[in-house]
């Protein structure tokens, strides 16, 4: 989808900390001007992919489409840097639509938590004992008992990340699919996951949680000593990410499952 260009007014940047996308941020910003957050029809993001979550996490109920430019360590959800052009890239640009993940957690004293996550929900042993985890999809228990050092839940923007590394399955961006990973699983040895539809309701339940305590993270915020965590995705809220032609999301998907 081609989108009509901005104005030059219309530009809100946002920029991490890191030197190169400071300096990025004061010459695009003197060039191509800055308005607050509130009034911008396009939000520019000057680093890596951490910088894009946070954004994205942000301006998550605004409906501000981001584009992010690569000043960063990982620049997965990013597209390349030029100071050039900026206008024209933006008027070019393809849309991608994510919706994230509700994690609702009850923890041991009875208290409630809530918090989106763009990537993932994870679970993680807190102390040096494995975790003993059930999990039930829709309301019907499919594993009694997980043992390991936890397990995640990502969507397909968060598929190539944590997910990958813990063996998960790449997820084209448009699939109606979440996976469902275990990380570093004991017990059964041989399970290496689920794919499940993206509108499951997931429950995970902490079997020991006193003897083997276990934290809940969605992106970056975190949930000590829980007992019970629900997870699904959130379809009254869109985010609207945008990427230069040829340089897609679900086209990066697809050429990290070749290795390039």
């Amino acid at each position: 989808m081609l989108r009509k260009p901005p104005g030059k007014e219309r530009i809100a940047f946002v920029a991490s900390p890191a030197p190169e996308a400071r300096k990025a941020f004061a010459r695009l910003t003197k060039r191509y001007g800055n308005v607050p957050l509130g009034k911008a029809e396009v939000v520019v993001a000057l680093g890596g992919d951490g910088l894009m979550l946070r954004t994205l996490h942000r301006l998550m109920n605004s409906g501000t489409p981001i584009y992010g430019m690569h000043r960063g360590t990982v620049g997965f959800l990013m597209n390349e840097f030029s100071e050039t052009k900026l206008i024209n890239r933006l008027a070019r640009a393809h849309t991608t639509v994510i919706h994230p993940l509700t994690m609702r957690v009850r923890d041991t004293k009875g208290r409630l938590h809530e918090h989106y996550a763009i990537n993932e929900v994870s679970l993680f042993r807190q102390t040096y004992q494995v975790a003993r985890l059930s999990i039930d999809v829709d309301g019907q228990v499919r594993l009694p008992e997980l043992m390991g050092d936890g397990i995640l839940v990502a969507t397909p923007a968060g598929s190539t990340a944590y997910n990958l590394s813990a063996q998960g399955p790449i997820i084209p961006i448009d699939a109606p699919l979440l996976a469902l990973t275990p990380i570093s699983p004991f017990r059964p040895r041989r399970w290496r996951g689920a794919l499940l539809p993206d509108r499951a309701r997931i429950t995970i339940r902490v079997l020991d949680p006193k003897r083997r305590p276990v934290a809940a993270v969605a992106d970056h915020n975190e949930v000590g000593s829980v007992r019970e965590v629900e997870i699904g995705m959130d379809y009254t809220i869109s985010m609207q990410m945008l990427f230069d032609p040829g340089h897609s999301l679900d086209e990066r998907i697809v050429r990290e499952q070749f290795g390039y």
